[in-house]
């Protein structure tokens, strides 16, 4: 009789398919997005969760029920799931899966010490110069894939563990020096996710972060009919977010100011004059109830030519 499996995947598509190619063992799926709003380092607890909740009703109107149904239910499911001798973490190269992996790990180190676990990441396949998520893998890639999954040693998982507590904490500093110096890491992705997560601090020069400029920039070098094809547009470019249709349509509702239309999409003349930097968005923008992981997004600023992070200090 072989080994029992229980497989964490980055979502339900990557759960379908492999449910689909008769992958043998239990599944959960890590449905959360902690790469977006506020988190808390204790995963799982009743203030972690309620954390999350909080920010997902304020920014996106996700309901309690919705909330319970989707997320803490399968939540629970993995707290049950104790007797399996692997545990196989199926996640992504962008942002959005980077650091719910982290997540994962970690509470894989409080609550299943002692078990085997391994990774399996999506990246390059011959033939494609972009980095493929699990779902385009071919059956024969994915089955690939899953043999070249790396086991996490002890060290592994106590590295994942602290870049999260980093992730968590209330200043994302130490983060921008540490996550670079681990080159025989198995986590190949997560320094250019984590390099992504620190351009996402507004920036000096007009006080968007990069994927706010991105969007502008989108907008203005597109001739694009309607906020849904900008969307549609961001998704297709995006190499390391990860994001989708949510995460997108949030970024530009708080960008509304800087359109004139969006039947077409138009940039107005303040949105071009931002684009340019010959305007400081920042000021309007500030708040103190967006954060980025444990840091308050407005509480820093990214400095574009030397890739540093600088605090703001009142």
């Amino acid at each position: 009789m072989g080994a029992s499996i229980l497989h964490i995947t980055n979502g339900d598509i990557t759960t379908n398919y492999l449910k689909k190619l008769k992958f043998s063992g239990e599944f959960i799926t890590w449905r959360e997005m902690l790469s977006e709003g506020k988190t808390t380092s204790d995963i799982g607890s009743e203030n972690f969760w309620k954390t999350r909740f909080d920010f997902l009703k304020s920014s996106y109107n996700i309901s309690k029920k919705k909330f319970i149904d989707y997320t803490l239910k399968e939540y629970r499911n993995l707290c049950s799931q104790k007797e399996q001798d692997e545990i196989v973490l199926w996640f992504e190269h962008d942002l959005f899966c980077q650091i719910n992996m982290l997540a994962v790990i970690s509470w894989l180190k409080r609550y299943r010490k002692g078990h085997q676990i391994t990774l399996v990441s999506s990246g390059k396949v011959k033939g494609s110069n972009k980095l493929l998520g699990l779902s385009q893998l071919n059956k024969k890639e994915i089955l690939q894939h899953f043999k070249n999954r790396v086991t996490l040693n002890q060290d592994d998982i106590e590295y994942a563990d602290y870049i999260w507590q980093l992730y968590c904490s209330d200043s994302p500093l130490r983060l921008e020096t540490v996550y670079k110096f681990n080159p025989m890491s198995p986590f190949q992705h997560l320094a250019s996710a984590i390099e992504a997560h620190l351009q996402r601090f507004p920036s000096i020069e007009n006080g968007l972060n990069k994927i706010e400029n991105t969007i502008l920039k989108t907008a203005e070098k597109n001739n694009l009919t309607s906020k849904k094809e900008l969307v549609h547009q961001l998704i297709n470019d995006q190499e390391v977010y990860g994001f989708g249709d949510l995460q997108y349509e949030y970024s530009i509702k708080t960008l509304d100011k800087l359109f004139s239309s969006f039947n077409p999409v138009k940039l107005s003349k303040k949105g071009k004059e931002v684009l340019d930097n010959q305007i400081n968005f920042y000021g309007q923008l500030r708040n103190d109830i967006s954060y980025l992981g444990g840091s308050k997004k407005y509480s820093f600023l990214f400095h574009n030519e030397t890739n540093k992070l600088l605090q703001i200090t009142s």
